[in-house]
């Protein structure tokens, strides 16, 4: 394992009823007796860095832990891009290839949801970044604890708390929400339910669900039926795919679903050599053509499906694609980007993005049925508060898509509990640096129509009020079809030039352009900023690209600009004088070029207070 350097150290356990204990580290040792729950702690004075070193704690027993590092420990949290492995991610296999570093390690926090708060984590072990283990890492914490120990010189240990799709609320403790303004009311009106009492809750809501979309689960022996040629699929309802079904018919739904899909083909195009590309599937896949099995894949919602198809299965005529997920929890269905949805036949892409036939076949099982957001609190308890015994550097964390439908909300929501873990860890204001939302087409906002995705980014910049915080700016490496941008290395970077700047003192640029004032001169307007030196825009030979204004009309349109003494220059429309400035300013902000000359693109924002789309909408204590 990795601990804390230069902080007092607590060693903590369990044993029998009143038993003693002896702990003895490096050139330490400190005798305890348990208490009448057999709980016991002590705390060792703080170590420099270095190490290898063995821990060894005794009673009746003996426990010995080896090979133990003095170094830097960052908390690593968030949901799915946060969660997203480095197998995964862009030039994996070189990646992985080259990873051996005794000095970089990760323990990952298994996904546990809790009522009431828990003292341990289940069972995990510290693994040595290496070609045999750095592909399940964290790919954001990764990148980052690479960065840090090559400036640094020092050891880093990653320990990974996150779970896919999930609010902010759930990691949030319900004594920090109930204390806070903004959720005060709402949590002295909320119940204090067991899980059982809450999955049979939400497993009667399921169940209404689908009775509406469906009627009646259907029976086994139809259910076989459903992969074949000849099953009569017009009575069932139909999905847009690839897009979760949370977000459609299916909300807050786990269980089994079937899709299928008809295609015509010719003859010559059934003889081709053909592969099915299925994009991503939340979390399990069986999937048929004409009624054979062609592939499937378990419990990886983050792995592109790609199956070949073999030569004589296809026909000329009707054909038939069935799809059986299975989710069970979170996100749910088939997703990613339209183009990876697709049938090729040769050299020809027949595309399958569109809609589908959807069926039920049953709901998860009751102990299943709690998701993660089903209550507020739920991952703190089970997550973070089994970590606040031990001693960490700070806490990195991508999280936001699931908050961006309350986007204005998270504003109070996130700082709420950034300071709830640092109340818990009793180490003062820890960093915390956190990644701004990449670009995503998402509801496809943009000025004009509104934009949750850009009002979640300014939530997230209006954090940075807080002490020891930082920001990593992204929206240049997203993609726009993929709400997992696969670009994981220059998002770890991002994060490690904020630490390397803002905690351990490094002379590095570690923010891109920010907006500092606003100069308008008939319908011309002229933008200040800092963090400007070698102000520049990207890849467009000088054209300054993302920028809309608006009059006093508050209709918005786009604009070029240019960059002249320092400064981006809009020009307006010259019959409309120009009172409001918004930059990158939608779900997709990929087209925006600011940058400075450290390659750090210009954070997102606007000029104008005008109200958003999300302001009105609230948390309501889960789904």
């Amino acid at each position: 394992m990795v601990l804390q350097r230069e902080r007092a150290l607590t060693i903590w356990g369990w044993a029998g009823k009143n038993e003693k204990i002896t702990v003895s580290f490096h050139d330490q040792k400190q005798t305890t007796k348990a208490d009448k729950q057999g709980k016991w702690s002590v705390e060792l004075s703080p170590e420099v860095a270095g190490g290898p070193f063995e821990l060894v704690v005794s009673g009746k027993g003996e426990r010995r832990i080896k090979n133990i590092l003095l170094g830097d420990v960052w908390l690593c949290s968030g949901q799915s891009n946060m969660e997203w492995n480095v197998r995964s991610s862009n030039n994996a296999e070189q990646v992985i290839a080259g990873s051996a570093n005794d000095r970089i390690r990760h323990f990952a926090v298994a996904k546990t949801i809790s009522d009431k708060p828990l003292d341990n984590v289940k069972a995990a072990a510290w693994e040595i970044a290496g070609p045999a283990t750095t592909g399940n890492f964290t790919a954001v914490g990764y990148f980052f604890a690479k960065t840090l120990e090559k400036e640094l010189g020092v050891p880093v240990g990653l320990v990974h708390s996150s779970w896919g799709g999930t609010d902010v609320e759930t990691w949030t403790s319900r004594e920090a929400l109930a204390d806070s303004k903004e959720f005060h009311d709402l949590m002295t009106g909320l119940p204090k339910l067991n899980l059982d009492s809450l999955a049979a809750k939400k497993n009667a809501e399921a169940a209404a669900v689908v009775t509406q979309l469906q009627g009646k689960l259907p029976d086994a022996a139809t259910v076989a039926r459903f992969p074949s040629v000849e099953f009569d699929q017009r009575s069932w309802p139909e999905m847009q795919l690839p897009e979760l079904w949370e977000t459609q018919q299916l909300k807050n739904f786990d269980g089994v679903v079937w899709f299928r899909k008809t295609i015509q083909l010719t003859k010559e195009q059934a003889a081709q050599a053909a592969t099915l590309l299925l994009g991503t599937i939340d979390d399990s896949d069986d999937t048929y053509v004409n009624g054979k099995k062609v592939g499937a894949t378990m419990n990886s919602y983050n792995v592109e499906r790609r199956y070949v198809i073999p030569a004589g299965l296809l026909k000329e005529g009707v054909n038939v694609i069935a799809i059986r997920v299975e989710d069970t929890g979170g996100g749910g269905g088939v997703y990613g980007g339209a183009d990876r949805l697709q049938l090729t036949l040769g050299d020809q892409h027949l595309p399958l993005a569109g809609k589908w036939a959807l069926q039920v076949e049953r709901l998860a099982a009751t102990a299943t049925s709690v998701g993660p957001n089903s209550y507020p609190s739920l991952l703190y308890n089970g997550m973070i508060h089994p970590l606040l015994k031990f001693p960490i550097k700070g806490a990195i964390w991508y999280q936001g898509e699931n908050n961006a439908g309350r986007a204005a909300q998270y504003a109070t929501a996130f700082p709420v509990m950034i300071n709830d873990w640092r109340k818990g860890w009793e180490e003062g204001n820890f960093p915390f640096y956190f990644v701004q939302l990449s670009s995503f087409i998402a509801g496809d906002g943009d000025s004009r129509k509104g934009s949750a995705w850009a009002e979640l980014r300014e939530a997230q910049t209006q954090t940075l009020v807080l002490p020891q915080t930082g920001m990593a700016v992204t929206i240049d490496v997203g993609e726009r079809n993929d709400i997992h941008p696969r670009n994981k290395q220059d998002v770890g970077y991002r994060l490690a030039l904020q630490a390397l700047k803002k905690t351990y003192g490094k002379g590095v640029v570690a923010d891109g352009p920010v907006f500092s004032n606003m100069e308008i001169d008939g319908n011309e307007v002229r933008l200040g900023f800092a963090n400007a030196d070698g102000l520049m825009a990207k890849g467009s030979d000088g054209v300054v690209l993302g920028f809309d204004v608006a009059g006093a009309d508050r209709k918005f349109y786009p604009v070029t600009g240019k960059i002249e003494n320092g400064k981006v220059v809009l020009q307006g429309d010259a019959a409309q004088k120009p009172v409001a400035v918004r930059y990158a300013w939608a779900d997709d902000a990929g087209k925006a070029n600011l940058f400075n000359g450290a390659g750090l693109p210009a954070q997102p924002f606007r000029t104008d207070h005008w109200e958003g789309i999300t302001e009105k909408n609230k948390y309501q204590g889960g789904n």
